[in-house]
C-alpha cells in the first residue's frame, strides 16, 4: 500500500492556476525531495496535502484513505510538518517535555499538565530524537537547532506516517545546519521512522537518506522518480530559470550558479 498517492491535483482559484495536474506516489521506504522556485507551488502542495485548501480537481489517499470521503482531520493527524515558522508560535518558558507532549494534542502554548502516559512517551521520543537532556529546558533558551530536533519531536508525538519538513534549515547557521541534517539523516534510516519529505531551495541539504525528489515548476510536476534520474544539471537549471551546474562529492550535492555579468555601456 502507498504512503501517499496524489492524482491528477488541480487548484485554481479563479484565473490564477495553483497546482495543474500533479501525480504523485510515494512508497513505504522511500523519502522524498521536493525542490522548485517561489511560486513553484510547494506552499499549495503542502497545503492541499494537510486539508487546508481545497482541491479544483484530483484525489489524495493517505494510506489508503481518501480526502473528502474519510475525516481529513483524522487524516491530518496522520502527517506531521516542522516548519521554521512554528518556531516563532511557542512559549518561552514551556520545557522541552511539554513541548513534545503537547503534539499529542495539536496544541500549541498547552496549558494543562501532560499525563503520565503522555510523559512517558514525551520521554521515549526525545530519546529517539537525541534530545532527552533538553527535557526540562524552557523553549527561549534552546538554540535554533535544538528548537528544530524538538518540533520534530513534538510531532512524532501523534505517530505520523508522513513528516513533512518544511524549509527546516531557514535561519540556521552553517555548522548548526549541518549537525541537524545529519540528525535528519540518522532518524530516516531509524525501523519505525514515518515517510520523510523534505521541501527546500537547496540540493546541499539532500542528505543520502532521502531516495526521491520532486520538482516543480510554475505549478505543474517537472520532473519526479529516484533522485539518481531527477536531479541533473537540466531540471534544476529549468526550474529555477537559470543555467546551472549540479555536482556530487562523495555523498553532498552542490549546485554551482554562474556569474551574472553585467553589461557595461
Amino acid at each position: 500500500m502507498s504512503v501517499l498517492s496524489v492524482t491528477g491535483l488541480s487548484i485554481r482559484r479563479g484565473e490564477v492556476v495553483l497546482l495543474e495536474n500533479i501525480h504523485w506516489r510515494i512508497q513505504r521506504g522511500e523519502h522524498w525531495a521536493i525542490l522548485g522556485a517561489n511560486g513553484s507551488g510547494k506552499t499549495s502542495l503542502l497545503s492541499a496535502l494537510t486539508g487546508y485548501l481545497a482541491a479544483t480537481s484530483g484525489e489524495i489517499e493517505l494510506l489508503g484513505q481518501r480526502f473528502g470521503e474519510s475525516d481529513w482531520r483524522a487524516l491530518r493527524t496522520r502527517i506531521g510538518i516542522v516548519s521554521s515558522s512554528l518556531r516563532q508560535m511557542m512559549a518561552e518558558t514551556e520545557p522541552a517535555l511539554d513541548t513534545v507532549a503537547s503534539g499529542r494534542y495539536a496544541i500549541i502554548d498547552f496549558w494543562g499538565e501532560p499525563n503520565r502516559a503522555d510523559r512517558a512517551a514525551a520521554l521515549r521520543i526525545l530519546r529517539q530524537i537525541e534530545c532527552e537532556h533538553l527535557a526540562d529546558r524552557p523553549w527561549g533558551v534552546l538554540s535554533q537547532g535544538e528548537r528544530q530536533r524538538i518540533l520534530i519531536g513534538r510531532a512524532l508525538m501523534s505517530r505520523p506516517a508522513l513528516l513533512i519538513l518544511d524549509e527546516p534549515c531557514a535561519g540556521l547557521d552553517p555548522v548548526a545546519r549541518e549537525h541537524f541534517l545529519q540528525f535528519v539523516d540518522r532518524l530516516g534510516r531509524q525501523p519505525n521512522a514515518p515517510t520523510l519529505v523534505l521541501v527546500t531551495h537547496h540540493v546541499e541539504e539532500i542528505k543520502p537518506v532521502f531516495t526521491h525528489g520532486l520538482i516543480l515548476r510554475e505549478g505543474r510536476t517537472l520532473t519526479s522518480g529516484p533522485l539518481k534520474t531527477v536531479l541533473t544539471s537540466k531540471s534544476l537549471s529549468q526550474a529555477f530559470g537559470s543555467p546551472v551546474t549540479l555536482t556530487r562529492s562523495g555523498r553532498n550535492w552542490r549546485l554551482s550558479v554562474p556569474a551574472n555579468r553585467a553589461v557595461v555601456v
